[in-house]
């Protein structure tokens, strides 16, 4: 059994097209077809059913896509294996991570990490902290510097790095601008501008507002910060942003009794051997 075929089906029992896998591994659709195929003939089973454009998994290739997922994640722990085994520091490390701790958190780190480990070829992917939590889970991250989940995920190792201080501000120009206090409730009477309702931010603040029996008027969702800050600064709502961001921002800090925080940190594979340049990364963290 070739590994080139598990990761094969892996990538389109993910993106449930073969042209999307085709282009994920480099590879012809022809050649993702003929890959599936040698799959299904040595295991004497159908893996997808294919009904016009669409392909979905059969019963069979649900119940062998975890068995794959593990094989191909033991591969590569043999590899890091291996690599540890030597003392240069090399190759290549994917990192996933936020825009916001990107721009906000992770220069200085980087650049320590540069200085001190330069045989690595760095490869960082921005994504939202969800997404990365999920493909740190499925073995296609081995490393990622985002918001950390509210609760725990399984098979997810996570490190706190830094507590992120969240504020309510609104525009200058909007009516709750210069007012003391704010309450939860006169909060909620306006349009918000927020993360979406998948993220970890999010949740914090709905939780919160839940317990208090209250529910927010969305005017608009977007999962980046720096937007999220232009839109509240035009007046298209309040909006909730981590402190740090707010040092030459156009906006009030709503004087809200409801203090909130959120945790960004390290999040890696509870059962990964991590590679020597992921150790490296780790070793220039706060």
């Amino acid at each position: 059994m070739e590994f080139g075929s598990l990761r094969t089906f892996v990538a389109v029992a993910d993106s449930g097209s073969f042209s999307a896998a085709a282009q994920q591994l480099y590879l012809t659709q022809p050649a993702v077809s003929k890959r599936l195929a040698a799959l299904e003939a040595e295991l004497n089973i159908r893996l997808f059913d294919r009904i016009g454009r669409n392909v979905r998994l059969t019963h069979a290739g649900e119940e062998l896509l975890p068995k794959a997922r593990e094989i191909l994640l033991q591969a590569q722990d043999m590899k890091h294996l291996a690599s540890n085994l030597q003392t240069e520091i090399s190759g290549t490390l994917v990192l996933g991570t936020s825009h916001h701790i990107g721009l906000h958190r992770l220069p200085p780190v980087l650049r320590d990490f540069r200085n001190r480990f330069s045989a690595v070829d760095l490869d960082i992917r921005f994504m939202d902290s969800e997404a990365a939590c999920t493909a740190v889970e499925k073995g296609e991250l081995e490393v990622a510097i985002v918001t950390l989940p509210t609760e725990s995920l399984p098979h997810l190792e996570t490190r706190e790095l830094w507590k992120d201080e969240l504020c309510f501000v609104v525009s200058r120009d909007h009516q709750l601008a210069g007012t003391s206090p704010v309450t939860l409730e006169q909060l909620t009477h306006y349009p918000a501008v927020l993360p979406g309702p998948t993220t970890y931010t999010r949740n914090i603040l709905e939780q919160a507002l839940q317990k208090h029996g209250l529910e927010i008027i969305l005017g608009m969702f977007t999962n980046y910060m720096e937007t999220l800050k232009m839109l509240s600064e035009i007046n298209l709502g309040w909006t909730l942003l981590p402190k740090t961001m707010l040092t030459q921002a156009d906006l009030v800090i709503l004087p809200v009794e409801l203090k909130l925080s959120r945790s960004l940190g390290l999040v890696t594979h509870s059962g990964r051997t991590l590679s020597n340049p992921a150790r490296a990364l780790i070793s220039c963290l706060p």
